[in-house]
């Protein structure tokens, strides 16, 4: 997820269970950046929760309502730290197939003998399709491993770039790679910034840009498949929205599982720290991504193929690179 956030602190507030829930509910309200979007009504979520906290609330308990709270967000960039638990709303996710089996890539596709370096993993498939392997933005494979790995895939016809089960991480990651796939100065999206504690108080949207990587360093420019899962949150959800307008790019798998606002994070007067969605980032086409991005080929990892070791996604992202040799 992206690492970038700014800090906040409530001094307002005694340090007192009531006081606490009334500091969290306080700093969503000013700060947090999807209300309207997610079509949720905070004041009536203060009334719900509110009467469950009085002044002999123990800090488990406390704990446990706070995160019941926030989870009325269904936002997965929203975390409530204490001291013996960190919430998480996991829906986003959950209640959706994995869609990624990491032993059946490996043993099946990649032969385990992928090459690994800086969290990349790279290897020629079958029919030369060149595949990699990200599974997380929070690793910068730096620009030494991407152009050993571009070059040793440089023959392939095209190339897969598999982040499945991405979680995120800096969003200078996804410059580094997008950089090795774009001609010319590329607009990647937009940003908003919160100018005021009203639910709608936002900057202006300021433009994204992306630069071409430096002559010296290897690009590609034949075609590539992304594949997704639900699980492809975040920093990876930003990714895609970047690639998907680019041509000779084509999605494949599942919707990815969204997050597209910078977290900013505080702290209430128990000493919890609360992070947050606040700075709304969009695609190109001012389009939130905040939901998820729809794949241009949808397709499920089959489980009972899966155990003759095929991986239908997989298959699909191979045929889709084929049919454009």
């Amino acid at each position: 997820m992206p690492v970038a956030m700014a800090c906040h602190s409530v001094d307002d507030y005694e340090r007192n269970p009531v006081s606490n829930f009334d500091a969290l509910w306080s700093i969503i309200d000013e700060h947090y950046c999807f209300f309207d979007e997610k079509g949720v009504d905070w004041d009536s979520v203060y009334r719900e929760y509110r009467p469950r906290v009085d002044g002999g609330t123990n800090s488990i308990e406390l704990f446990k309502i706070c995160s019941e709270m926030l989870n009325e967000l269904r936002d997965g960039h929203v975390n409530l730290i204490g001291w013996y638990s960190v919430s998480y709303y996991k829906k986003w996710w959950s209640d959706y197939p994995q869609n990624y089996d990491q032993r059946l890539v490996d043993e099946h596709y990649l032969h385990f003998n992928g090459l690994q370096r800086n969290g990349l993993t790279y290897y020629m498939l079958r029919d030369s399709v060149a595949y990699m392997r990200y599974p997380t933005f929070a690793v910068s494979p730096g620009n030494g491993t991407l152009d050993w790995a571009l070059a040793i895939l440089s023959k392939c016809p095209g190339l897969i770039i598999d982040i499945r089960d991405n979680g995120g991480g800096d969003l200078t990651n996804v410059e580094l790679f997008v950089r090795r796939f774009i001609k010319e100065r590329t607009l990647a999206g937009y940003i908003c910034h919160k100018t005021g504690k009203g639910h709608n108080d936002f900057s202006k949207p300021y433009p994204i840009y992306y630069e071409p990587a430096e002559k010296e360093h290897i690009k590609w420019h034949k075609p590539i498949v992304v594949l997704v899962n639900r699980s492809t949150y975040s920093a990876a959800n930003n990714f895609v929205a970047v690639m998907r307008n680019l041509e000779g790019v084509t999605i494949v798998g599942d919707v990815t599982g969204g997050g597209s606002g910078l977290p900013f994070s505080s702290e209430t007067p128990y000493g919890w720290t609360v992070r947050f969605s606040s700075s709304p980032m969009y695609d190109a086409n001012m389009q939130s991504t905040e939901s998820g991005i729809a794949p241009d080929i949808r397709i499920d990892l089959d489980p009972e193929q899966a155990l003759q070791g095929v991986d239908t996604m997989l298959e699909v992202a191979i045929n889709t690179i084929l049919s454009q040799i």
